[in-house]
Order: C-alpha cells, then structure tokens, then sequence
C-alpha cells in the first residue's frame, strides 16, 4: 500500500531510524517542494517569520484553493482504505495554534515543549508496549484545551498543565508504565473528539484544507447544538498530504469501545454527513475512510470489504448513494431534515412510517443517542428501523406496534358493555332490595 499514502518519518532526529512506534510525520510531497515556497524549510528558529508570511499568502490568494484546495487536480484521485498506519496510542500535545507552527514542530529550537515530549518519548520507544503517535494540536490557556495540556486515546484521558520540566517523568509514568502521572490528575474525556490536520507550513494542502474544515465543523456543531458533545481542534501533521483534507475522529462505538477513525478528501460539504452518520449513528462513511487505530494496513482493507459486502455495494455506489441522499435533503424545507412521505404498511397489521433524521441525531461519545419528535417519544412500543440504503433516502422507517386500543375488537366491546350492564343490573337490585 506504500503507494497510496506517504511514507512515515520516525518521530527521530536521526533520519535512518526506522523502528519507532512514534509515527507522526510524512516524507514532504513532491508538489510541495517544488513549490517556491519551499524555501520555508529552513532553521526551525527561523520559521516564525516565515509561517505567517506563508499561511496570509495562503489564505488570500484564490488561485491556491484551486491549486492546494478542494478543487485542485489530484483530489479524490487514490484510494483511501488502508492508509493508516498500524499503532494503538494516539497522544496530543496541545500547544498554540497552527499560525506559529514550524514545519517540523518536534525540532523547533525555541519550542521546548514539544521538542523534549518527542526527545523523551523517542528515547523510551523500546520501552513502551504500544506503538504510540503524538501530534500537535490547537491550545489556548483558559479553555478546555490549553496549553500543555496531553490528550491521550483511546484511553479518553486527559492531563493538565504538562511543563518542560515535567516530561521525562510523564512519559515514564504513562507511555511506558501505562500508569498514572501523580503531579497531575486524569480527567475522563467524554463525547467525541475531532482533530483536521491544518499545517499549513508543512503542506500547503493542509494549509488550506484544515482551516476551512474546522470552520464548517464548528458551524454545524452550533447549529445543530451539539456544543459540549463534539470537540474539534486543528492539529500538525498526521500523514497522507495528498489526502487533505485529513479528519481524524475518537469516539466510543455502540459497544463502549472507542476508536479512531481517519478519513481523507474531506470537503465542507462532507461534514454534516460525518456528523449524522459516523458520531450520530455510529456508521463508517466508506468513500471517504482512510483506516481505522489499532488495524493494520491489510486488515483496514479487509475491514471494508466485509462492510461493503455486508451491505451488498462498492466504495463507489456508497459515495452514490451518499450523494443522493445529500442531493435529496438539500431540496427539501431545509439541509439537516427530510420531509416525511407518507405510511406503509408491513408485517401485516404493523404500521410503518418515515421519521425525517437530522444531524442533530448525536451521540454523546459513550452512548448512541436516537432523538425523535416528542409526539413519538408518548409512545413507548415504537420500534426504530433505517431505511434500505439502496433507495437512497436518509429517513428512518418508524415502525410502531399495534397498541391494545388498535387491537380492540368488535366483541371485545360487546363483551364489555355487557360486563357493565351486568353490573349495574346487580347493584340496581341491591339497592332495592335494602329499600324493601
């Protein structure tokens, strides 16, 4: 598969290390070095000054959305299952913002941070019984990410407030010895967890990708409000530079096990579909997934190919059927709801009827949560059953049994009326019969 994604660089100085679990960085594209902005990867001490030079000159030009965006030739041009890989630890540093970032975080000589966290765990590497990648992402002092602070998965744990001087003693406890860091105190993550690679210094793709992505995730995160629910961050380079833009998602599937899904050639129009199917209903949006943590190369492939089989389609009639669904909620009353059309009726007396399904449909990260109007949510025997996939609608069929009242027949209610004619007939006679 080393055809269809980037290659790895070991998280190391040493450029003929090859054994890391530390994974977290790519061979630089072709295109991106043959571009004139290129000459960014200098010193690591001089990439400040150049970064925000880079990421003005990216975000105001035009002609790079169309050369670096999601118009550019070669996008949605490979095949994306089985690009990940194999590693069962993903570690975040969060630390500033994408702005500031050199293209090789892990060397920047005034970053001291990330540069002793990725000396310390390089040094450990043999050590530690999980092959384990660390990537950057966005901090902000003052809120739920702030600088320092170490987000571990698929343990859905968090540290705060990691220093310099603090690292050898964290990746001891931790990355190796898969204990607890006693200066600091786990805190339990919940819901799900969305991190789009957005370095533009190291990709113009990602440069320009990243940023539009995590704008669109938050959007519908707001509309739809699911703040406190869904956690979105950009974050450095995380492998496949072709395949922006790259989303990676954490979250706990239907049996409580959290994963983490990677996708590629994500555009905006894709995040409410990521948002309603993956984190809503818990199901993997093929066309756009490029592997999964804890799967090997060869076994994402396999993965997928038992999905597709099990739903009877291709990559391709998967990204059909999206479309159509996409297509159809756009021309209805508005893009996060599909009208009703109308009643069936199977299973003989069971009646069935479409219940339009939102992005709204979220979960919480540790439970899958099916939200329905509050006239259904009175009855407590409906039965909630998806539409097949091959008719290309993204409305649920909502199946209710039949209540005691529907099944009430006509001689029940003879029956009935004469239980309560019968009654009063007999207390009619015991009141005459006190009064004689």
């Amino acid at each position: 598969m080393a055809s269809n994604r980037d290659d790895p660089l070991s998280y190391t100085n040493n450029p003929s290390s090859s054994s890391s679990p530390i994974t977290v960085s790519d061979h630089l594209d072709a295109s991106f070095l043959t571009d004139p902005s290129s000459s960014l990867l200098g010193s690591a001490s001089n990439s400040y000054q150049n970064d925000s030079g880079f990421l003005n000159e990216t975000s105001a030009s035009s002609s790079n959305d169309a050369e670096f965006g999601f118009s550019r030739s070669d996008f949605r041009q490979s095949p994306l299952a089985g690009t990940v890989q194999l590693y069962h630890r993903h570690v975040f540093l969060c630390y500033k913002n994408p702005s500031v970032w050199p293209p090789r975080i892990e060397a920047a000589e005034f970053d001291r941070l990330p540069r002793l966290l990725s000396a310390a765990v390089m040094a450990r590497k043999g050590d530690m019984r999980k092959e384990t990648r660390l990537t950057i992402c966005e901090g902000h002092d003052g809120t739920e990410t702030s600088n320092g602070d170490v987000l571990i998965f698929p343990d859905m744990i968090r540290y705060r407030r990691l220093t310099h001087f603090d690292v050898d003693t964290f990746v001891e406890e931790v990355l190796v010895k898969d204990g607890e860091w006693l200066p600091g105190t786990p805190e339990k993550l919940k819901g799900s967890y969305v991190f789009v690679c957005s370095h533009g210094s190291r990709d113009r793709r990602c440069g320009v990708c990243g940023p539009a992505l995590v704008s669109r995730f938050k959007e519908e995160i707001e509309l739809h409000g699911l703040q406190g629910k869904i956690s979105v961050s950009p974050c450095s380079h995380i492998g496949g530079h072709k395949y922006a833009g790259n989303v990676i998602i954490f979250g706990s599937s239907i049996n409580g096990a959290v994963t983490g899904h990677w996708y590629g050639y994500v555009s905006p129009d894709d995040i409410s579909l990521l948002l309603e199917q993956h984190i809503g209903k818990g199901e993997i949006v093929d066309w756009l997934w490029r592997g999964q943590m804890g799967l090997s190369e060869e076994e994402q492939i396999k993965s997928q190919e038992l999905r597709l089989q099990l739903n009877g389609g291709t990559v391709e009639n998967s990204k059909e059927t999206t479309q159509r669904q996409i297509d159809e909620a756009n021309t209805g009353p508005s893009t996060s709801e599909v009208v009703a059309t109308g009643c069936c009726q199977q299973n003989g007396s069971s009646s069935c009827c479409e219940d339009p399904v939102s992005p709204e449909d979220s979960v919480d990260g540790n439970e899958r949560i099916t939200k329905v109007t509050a006239e259904k949510k009175k009855s407590s025997k409906k039965l909630l059953s998806r539409t097949n996939s091959s008719k290309g609608s993204s409305a649920r069929k909502v199946c209710a049994m039949p209540t005691w009242f529907e099944n009430w027949e006509l001689e029940d209610t003879y029956a009935a009326l004469a239980v309560v004619c019968a009654v009063a007939s007999v207390a009619v006679a015991y009141k005459c019969y006190r009064q004689l």
